[in-house]
C-alpha cells in the first residue's frame, strides 16, 4: 500500500490505483481508501460497537445476509454521512457479499475515526474502501465521491443525490454496470423525480425516504431530536422562553417544532404550502411569512430543501444576537455566502460564526449553514437509524433480485418491506399487536353490512 502524505499537518490518504475491466466492459478504477488518519481507528471502532449493540434490526439482517449472500461479487457504492450508524450499514451489506466503496455526503459530517475504522476493518469485519474526511474542500468532497463511483458499482446508495448526479454527468460510461439504487433523503427524492420527469434517469432508484417506516420516524423523531442535540451541544443556551422560527413544516419541520415546543419555546412556522400551514396552525404554532418572522425570532431553523429561505433582505431585520442553522440537506437555505462577502465575520465558538451587519447588529450561523444535526452532532439516534438502514439494506436486496424487471425511474419501497421492518421493530421493543379474526377481515371487505353477505 502506498501512503500519500498531504501538505504538512493535513490529511494522510491511501491513493494507489489499479485499473480493471468491469463485467459489462466499461473501464473502472479501484482506488484505495482516502481517510484523515488511520491511527484513529480504535476510537471509531468503539463508536461502531456502541451503535451496533443498539441496532437489533440490522443485526438480524446481517445474520440473514451472511447465510444468503445476496450481494456476492457485486459492488456497492454508498454516500451517507460517515458516522457510526452508517458504518453498521456498510458492514451489513459487506456481510451479504458486497464489495463496498463508501464516501461521506457532507464535508462537515464525516467522523474521521469512524472512516478510519471502516477502512482498517476489525476481527469481525473486513476492511473496505472509504473516501471521506472531515472539513473536506468542495474539490476534495467531489473527488471522494467520484473515486467511490469509479469502481463501477452495481448498486448505488445515495443521500441527497450527489452520486446520481456525478454518475449521470461525468461517469456515464459506467451506467451499464448499474442495476439501480436507493435514495435516503427528501432532497434526493426531489432530484430523482425531476430527472425521471426529464427522462434523464437511466436506472431504477428505490425511494427509501418515502417508506412510512422512514419518514414517520427518521424525519420526524430522528430530525426532531438530533437537530436539537446539535444546537444545544454547540450553543449551550437555554431554549425555553425563546422565539424559534421553523422554516418548512414537512415531516422534519414537524419534528423540530414539536421538540422546540417541548423545550418551552414559542414556535413560529413559515410555509409555502397552505395545507401544511393550516396543519401547523392547528398544531398550536403561529404561522407567518419569513419577512414577518424575522422581527421576532431568536433562533431560526430551516428545513425546506430549497435555496434562499433566509437571505440578504432578512438579516437587517433580525434581532441582535439571532442564531441561524439549517436542517435541510444542502447549505443553500441560509445565504451564508452573502454574509461572508458583505459583513465582518469571526468565529465566536467552535462551529459558530458571528457576522456584524452594517446596522451594528450581530447575527450568528451554526456549522456554516450545513446540516446542523450532523455537522454539529452525531446525527439521528441509533434506534431510529436502525429502522431507516434496515429499509436501505432490504431495498438494496430487493433491487438485486428484481432489477431485470424494472424500468428506469423512481420505485416505491415494497409495502412488505415497510411492514416487516415495523413488525421486527415492535418485536425488538417487546411489543405485540392484535390480528384480525377471519370474521373481522370478511367484515372489512363486505359492502352489504346489514345482510352480512
Amino acid at each position: 500500500m502506498k501512503i500519500n502524505s498531504k501538505t504538512a499537518g493535513k490529511s494522510i490518504g491511501y491513493a494507489t490505483e489499479t485499473s480493471e475491466a468491469s463485467h459489462s466492459g466499461g473501464a473502472t478504477v479501484d482506488h484505495e481508501s482516502q481517510v484523515r488518519d488511520m491511527s484513529l481507528a480504535p476510537s471509531g471502532e468503539s463508536k461502531i460497537a456502541w451503535a451496533w449493540r443498539n441496532m437489533p434490526l440490522l443485526r438480524a439482517i446481517k445474520e440473514d445476509f451472511e447465510k444468503t449472500k445476496p450481494f456476492k461479487g457485486l459492488k456497492i457504492t454508498l454516500s451517507i454521512h460517515m458516522e457510526a450508524k452508517t458504518a453498521c450499514l456498510c458492514r451489513t451489506l459487506a456481510a451479504g457479499g458486497a464489495i463496498m466503496n463508501a464516501a461521506g455526503c457532507n464535508p462537515l459530517s464525516t467522523q474521521d475515526d469512524v472512516a478510519a475504522a471502516l477502512a482498517k476493518g476489525s476481527e469481525d469485519a473486513p476492511p473496505m474502501n472509504v473516501f471521506a474526511w472531515h472539513k473536506s474542500t468542495s474539490e476534495e468532497y467531489e473527488k471522494h465521491l467520484t473515486m467511490a463511483l469509479e469502481s463501477g458499482p452495481n448498486i448505488i446508495i445515495d443521500d441527497g443525490g450527489d452520486l446520481i448526479n456525478i454518475m449521470h454527468t461525468k461517469l456515464q460510461h459506467l451506467i451499464p454496470n448499474v442495476y439501480g439504487g436507493c435514495e435516503e433523503t427528501t432532497t434526493g427524492i426531489m432530484r430523482l423525480f425531476a430527472m425521471a420527469s426529464d427522462k434523464t434517469l437511466k436506472f431504477p432508484m428505490v425511494a427509501v425516504n418515502n417508506a412510512q417506516c422512514k419518514y414517520l420516524f427518521d424525519n420526524r423523531y430522528g430530525t426532531g431530536q438530533s437537530v436539537w442535540d446539535g444546537i444545544n451541544r454547540t450553543t449551550n443556551l437555554v431554549v425555553a422562553g425563546k422565539d424559534v422560527v421553523v422554516a418548512g413544516y414537512g415531516w422534519c419541520g414537524k419534528g423540530i417544532a414539536m421538540r422546540a415546543k417541548g423545550f418551552g419555546a414559542r414556535v413560529i412556522v413559515t410555509e409555502i404550502d397552505p395545507i401544511k400551514a393550516l396543519e401547523a396552525m392547528m398544531d398550536g404554532y403561529e404561522v407567518m411569512t419569513m419577512d414577518e418572522a424575522v422581527k421576532y425570532g431568536d433562533l431560526y431553523i430551516t428545513a425546506t430543501g430549497c435555496e434562499g429561505v433566509i437571505t440578504e433582505r432578512h438579516f437587517d431585520k433580525m434581532k441582535d444576537g439571532a442564531i441561524m442553522c439549517n436542517a435541510g440537506h444542502f447549505n443553500v437555505e441560509v445565504d451564508v455566502a452573502w454574509l461572508d462577502a458583505n459583513t465582518d465575520s469571526a468565529e465566536h465558538k467552535p462551529n459558530i460564526m458571528g457576522y456584524t451587519l452594517k446596522n451594528g447588529k450581530k447575527v450568528f450561523v451554526i456549522a456554516e449553514g450545513r446540516l446542523v444535526n450532523l455537522a454539529s452532532g452525531d446525527g439521528h439516534p441509533v434506534e431510529i437509524m436502525d429502522m431507516s438502514f434496515a429499509i436501505q439494506a432490504l431495498s438494496a436486496e430487493y433491487m438485486v433480485k428484481n432489477h431485470k424487471n424494472m424500468e428506469p425511474g423512481v420505485v416505491p419501497v415494497p409495502t412488505k418491506i415497510d411492514k416487516d421492518v415495523a413488525f421486527k421493530k415492535l418485536e425488538a421493543c417487546g411489543l405485540s399487536i392484535d390480528k384480525l379474526t377471519p370474521e373481522q377481515a370478511k367484515y372489512l371487505l363486505s359492502w352489504d353490512i346489514e345482510s352480512g353477505e
